[in-house]
């Protein structure tokens, strides 16, 4: 009896152990996060900046070709995330299994991206059909599933609620489409922007602040 006392007393010690590594780990990687939230800001202040071109040459000369500057967005941030991320390593040290789960999803993210616009591509070309629509759906439905999952491991509830922000504007697209409303620039645009500012623009600067405070 006093051996399997001993033996249940060290199996309890070692799950409270392993509680206190996932938690050490999940707030090292939360702290490297609090202290960079550039590739946010990037991603959102690139996105509405490129919104804010289109919308005004959009509604300056009412050719649609400027909707190709959209393509801006994938082009530059692919660019530039790498540089970054290259860079929070160098300042961070080696990535534990929290930071490879949170690259693996934006990984995906970005590689899911790719197809679509391929297929949007593809409808311009070939067919002179306009698919782009479909892009704004899909993106607000796939980066708010990711940013709401990066929060959900560090937990960070800032993330969640841009995340979720973000998410319910993607829904309102979806429906916007299949209930054949137009995506008037006038009035959409603001909202698609408005989304990018809860899920990164706000996020961003909020854990950059919360790193200075600490």
């Amino acid at each position: 009896m006093l051996l399997i006392k001993k033996i249940m007393e060290e199996k309890r010690i070692t799950e409270k152990e392993s509680l206190e590594i996932i938690t050490e780990m999940i707030s090292r990687t939360k702290d490297r996060y609090l202290g960079d939230g550039s590739i946010l800001l990037m991603w959102g202040y690139l996105t509405v900046a490129v919104a804010v071109a289109v919308w005004i040459l959009l509604d300056a000369t009412h050719d649609d070709m400027w909707n190709w500057l959209w393509l801006l967005i994938p082009i530059v941030g692919s660019i530039s995330t790498p540089v970054m991320v290259r860079r929070q390593q160098s300042r961070c040290g080696v990535k534990n299994y929290s930071d490879k789960v949170i690259s693996k999803i934006w990984s995906v993210v970005g590689f899911s991206t790719v197809v679509p616009i391929m297929f949007c591509l593809a409808f311009q070309l070939i067919y002179n059909i306009d698919a782009w629509s479909m892009m704004l759906a899909y993106v607000l439905i796939l980066v708010p599933f990711a940013e709401i999952a990066q929060g959900i491991i560090l937990k960070e509830g800032i993330l969640m609620s841009g995340g979720a922000i973000g998410l319910l504007i993607g829904i309102f697209t979806l429906c916007c489409i299949a209930g054949w409303v137009e995506l008037g620039a006038h009035w959409y645009l603001p909202l698609f922007m408005a989304a990018f500012f809860a899920m990164m623009i706000i996020p961003g600067h909020m854990l950059n602040l919360r790193a200075r405070q600490r």
